[in-house]
Parts: C-alpha cells; structure tokens; sequence
C-alpha cells in the first residue's frame, strides 16, 4: 500500500510516512516508529490520511476519514467528530504550537477545532471549486490555511492569503500546503511533483517534468533553529 502523507519533525532531524493500512515508518531521528506507544483508535475507522508531529518531535497525531485521532509517543489526542454525520471525509490535521490541541479539515472545507486550537472559520457550506487537501497553521497557531486541490488557498484567523493557484490550469491536482516558519508565505505540492510558492516561501526546486513512479501525496516543512 503507498504513501499517503508526510510530516517532518520540527527541528527538520527527522520524518514520518503514513500509509492508508494504519502504519507510520518513521526515518531518521523522528520518534515512535510503527505505531510504538500509541494511544487506542479513538473511534477511528475507514483509512488514515493525514499526520502530524508534536512540537518535540517525539510523537505524532495521526488521523482517519471518519475523524478519529490517535495519539503516538508523547503526542495526546482530545478526539474527532467520530460521532457527527460529516459531509466530506476528513483529509488533513494541523497541530497547535504547544501540541495542546489540533484542527481537523474536511474535503467540504469543513474545520473542526480540538483542545487548545481556536476555530477562526472554515469553507464548510460555501461552494468550493475543488474539494480541500491540506490545511496548514500560522506559528502563533491564531490562524490557518485550507488548500483546495484546484489550487485554491482559504486563509482564516492571522493567516495572510499571498496568493493561490486557484486561477491558474494545472497539470496535476494540488495535494498539500506547507507553512514557511514565519507564517509570510507558504508552498503548494501538486501530484506531478510541482511546487508552487508564494510570499515569503523560497522556490528551492521541484520534480514538475520529471517520471515518477507514482503521485506525490503531500509536503512537509521544518522550523530551523533560531540562530544566536
């Protein structure tokens, strides 16, 4: 079974991948590989689709299409919308600084807000062009980004829109948004290896053009150390 998403550890020494049968392999110095330590399924049924890491860098969130999040290594879970008759499946996971709490998207734009995360909007109910894929928060976690597979950025709470693809005919379907580490810009991956960036967020290169063996499924970044 493939890859179906990605998370870096904070610091960038390490990272996850998720895979839809309930694994996550970790690689480097990324903690609580294959699911060692992990709290129960939390109510989580259907397939695995998104992770995130705690802010150590020790454990991970990993989340189902029906909202059921579980905890890995010293990464706590406060729940999901296991409960609720949701419109769209979830299909990403965006974690608090303090690792307090999380929000959880849906393909609908749908947001939902756990622990310590503060709900500042969603797209739930509005018309969207393509359904959301990723969703990515501002550093203070006062804010976020959704991102829509046409390319499409909804930015709520502190977090500045700097542009979008949304307008644009793509090659291939936008799967993931990544954050830069001080929330002025952020990247876009799409299936075919393009990369797009806006504000802040450096083009450092892509695999747009190139034969792959199969789609990129997501995009990770990592906050570098402060320097002194």
């Amino acid at each position: 079974m493939g890859c179906d998403a990605i998370a870096s550890t904070p610091s960038g020494n390490g990272y996850w991948l998720l895979n839809a049968f309930r694994s996550a392999t970790a690689f480097g110095q990324a903690g609580q590989a294959l699911q060692s330590g992990c709290t129960s399924l939390n109510g989580a049924t259907g397939q695995w689709t998104a992770l995130a890491s705690s802010p150590t860098g020790n454990g991970f969130l990993v989340t189902s299409t029906n909202g059921g999040v579980m905890g890995c290594g010293d990464a706590v879970s406060f729940g999901g919308p296991v409960t609720e008759s949701l419109n769209q499946p979830i299909v990403a996971i965006a974690a608090t600084p303090d690792g307090k709490g999380y929000w959880l998207a849906a393909a609908d734009g749908g947001v939902f807000s756990y622990g310590d995360a503060t709900f500042y909007g969603s797209m739930g109910g509005v018309s969207i062009n393509a359904p959301v894929v990723g969703i990515a928060a501002t550093p203070d976690g006062k804010g976020y980004w959704l991102a829509a597979a046409d390319g499409g950025v909804f930015s709520f709470g502190d977090a500045a829109f700097y542009g979008s693809m949304g307008s644009v005919s793509l090659n291939a379907p936008v799967v993931g948004i990544a954050a830069t580490p001080d929330g002025k810009g952020y990247w876009l991956a799409a299936s075919d290896g393009g990369v797009f960036s806006f504000g802040d967020a450096p083009f450092e290169g892509s695999m747009a053009g190139k034969p792959l063996n199969a789609p990129i499924v997501g995009i990770a970044t990592f906050a570098p150390p402060a320097s002194n």
